[in-house]
């Protein structure tokens, strides 16, 4: 069954309890306390209906019209507050629902953009698909909260509302036992309704046990067939280029098989579910009349009592059967906390997380590193020992085969790369890093430009200029327009565009990671002189393969073969 034991509610409250507490706590007090309210007066109209039961039905079977027609008209005024209350409830739950789903995506997602929590999730690989934990899991998590915490709270409610009153109505039932005597059973129908349900849930609880597990696997396998659809689009022209049609589609038979096959497990499971609690509940049509017929035949009640009694009785059934009802609903929320929880510790632990290697700032200006050690993720060494000095202003040209760990040197210097030892100190206080393939946003291609730092007061004039210097000076006119500029620019525009963004932006220290190896040399060496002309000379240090960069740079660092072959 769902674990809804100490470390059940330990999760929920650890996930519920930030929002009850933060600068939203005012709003959020007020919609529970509202949705509390509106539900225990839903109830009250509820034990008013019961009521109205046993006079309706009495009419009737007295032939006393103007007493039917009064109850009629009693009911018409009943159904207009009772549809009112719903539909306000329905209201201000959506409202907190989506106001709380909103605060925990910001608080999601702050968390995990700080600290390159998403790259080194991404790393590690030890926390799948933290974009649809951010945009499903919370969705559902906020979504099953709410409905089941106001489910739970109207049927405790509801319970004690309706047990006594069904108490009172049934009464005693006395049962012959033949030469034993009799029995005689207090309040039997209130005993019958609590043994119905304690008995339906017992089998809904055995019935629903893996439910929990296929749900989990279900939401996985979901979100990595979807992420593969991604990268597949996102990848489009290389694919179609590679002709690697067949591969992916291979790739995605298998993603998917992982799909089918867990929902035709899940699918199993919740049809003997359904079997269970359907059965159960049109059972329970009858059994509250089954209940009432010895009083009734024994002309001890009324019509209408019989309808209080069965009314009653479902009401007290219903309310026991919370779990038998909701069991579903419980093992999605199981599911969905545990997916929550665990991205929580590890934003957690990367929030407090202090890389071995140390990036500090360098007073005197430029870049020194001394005695950095580079490991691989598995802990094999990497490079060791490495020692770099360059001045301000200066230039440094990074070489070396591949696999020598140079495009993992800049980032340890950027501090992403968690793994290994030293000291990195730099004079940077605007850095920009120039990858080989830049990222372009989906915006217009002004924002494009200005990313990721968008300088204030920059002019058209400017923004111009610098696609001319850049040779992309027939984008000029299409600055406002939105575009997925990333597959609409080839590799080579791309790389142009990034220099553009570097004249504007006007960094104190750049890093190039291949940042022009698709452009032809005379270009590149355009690129290199553009910005070795800026007016603030900025520090550059540059990884490149091709020997004419040497020419372009002040100094050039030759870096070996690895010291631990790669795997």
């Amino acid at each position: 069954m769902p674990k809804i034991n100490a470390r059940f509610f330990r999760d929920a409250w650890e996930l519920t309890r930030p929002y009850w507490t933060s600068e939203e706590r005012r709003r959020a007090w007020l919609l529970s306390i509202g949705i509390v309210v509106l539900n225990l007066f839903q109830v009250y109209l509820t034990v008013w209906l019961n009521q109205w039961y046993g006079t309706f039905y009495n009419a009737l079977q007295d032939y006393d019209r103007a007493l039917f027609f009064r109850e009629l008209w009693m009911f018409c005024g009943f159904a207009i507050v009772y549809l009112s209350t719903a539909l306000l409830t329905f209201y201000i739950t959506q409202m907190l629902q989506i106001s709380w789903r909103r605060w925990l995506t910001g608080r999601y997602i702050t968390r995990w953009l700080a600290n390159n929590a998403y790259y080194r999730m991404q790393l590690a690989g030890d926390t799948d698909n933290p974009d649809q934990r951010i945009a499903d899991d919370l969705r559902l998590f906020t979504d099953q909260v709410l409905n089941l915490s106001v489910g739970l709270l109207s049927s405790v409610v509801t319970f004690f509302s309706f047990i006594f009153i069904l108490w009172t109505l049934s009464g005693p039932l006395t049962v012959p036992l033949g030469a034993l005597g009799s029995i005689t059973i207090p309040g039997y129908a209130a005993i019958g309704a609590i043994l119905y349900a304690a008995i339906g849930t017992w089998a809904t609880v055995r019935i629903g046990r893996p439910l929990i597990g296929l749900t989990f696997n279900q939401q996985r396998f979901e979100a990595d067939f979807r992420y593969s659809l991604v990268r597949l689009r996102e990848n489009s022209e290389s694919i179609a280029f590679y002709k690697g049609e067949p591969h992916e589609t291979h790739v995605l038979d298998m993603r998917f098989s992982n799909v089918f096959a867990n929902f035709i497990a899940l699918l199993k499971r919740r049809m003997q579910l359904i079997i269970m609690t359907s059965g159960y509940s049109q059972i329970a049509i009858i059994v509250p009349y089954l209940v009432a017929a010895p009083k009734y035949f024994g002309k001890a009640i009324q019509f209408g009592g019989v309808q209080q009694i069965a009314n009653s009785f479902d009401q007290v059934q219903t309310s026991l059967s919370f779990i038998v009802n909701s069991y579903s609903d419980i093992a999605e929320l199981q599911a969905v906390m545990s997916r929550l929880t665990q991205f929580e510790h590890r934003a957690r632990e990367l929030e407090s997380f202090k890389p071995s290697i140390e990036v500090e700032p360098e007073p005197g200006g430029g870049l020194t590193i001394v005695g950095l050690d580079l490991d691989l993720p598995n802990g094999a060494p990497l490079r060791a020992g490495l020692h770099l000095d360059v001045p301000p202003s200066s230039s440094l040209l990074i070489m070396g085969p591949t696999g020598a760990g140079k495009s993992t040197l800049l980032r340890a210097i950027s501090g992403l790369w968690p793994f290994g030892h030293g000291r990195i100190a730099t004079s940077a206080k605007h850095p920009l890093f120039l990858p080989q393939k830049p990222y372009i946003p989906l915006c217009t291609l002004r924002d494009a430009m200005l990313y990721p730092y968008r300088p204030a007061e920059v002019q058209d004039a400017e923004v111009a200029a610098s696609l001319k210097a850049v040779g992309l000076e027939r984008l000029t006119a299409e600055l406002d327009a939105e575009d997925n500029w990333a597959q609409r620019l080839s590799v080579g525009e791309q790389q142009r565009l990034a220099f553009a963004r570097v004249l504007i932006q006007k960094p104190d220290m750049i890093f190039l990671d291949e940042a022009t190896a698709a452009l032809d040399e005379a270009s590149e060496a355009e690129l290199y002189r553009l910005i070795e002309a800026m007016p603030e000379k900025p520090t550059i240090v540059s990884v490149g393969h091709r020997s004419t960069l040497k020419s372009l740079h002040d100094t050039v660092f030759e870096m070996g073969e690895p010291a631990a072959a790669l795997a």
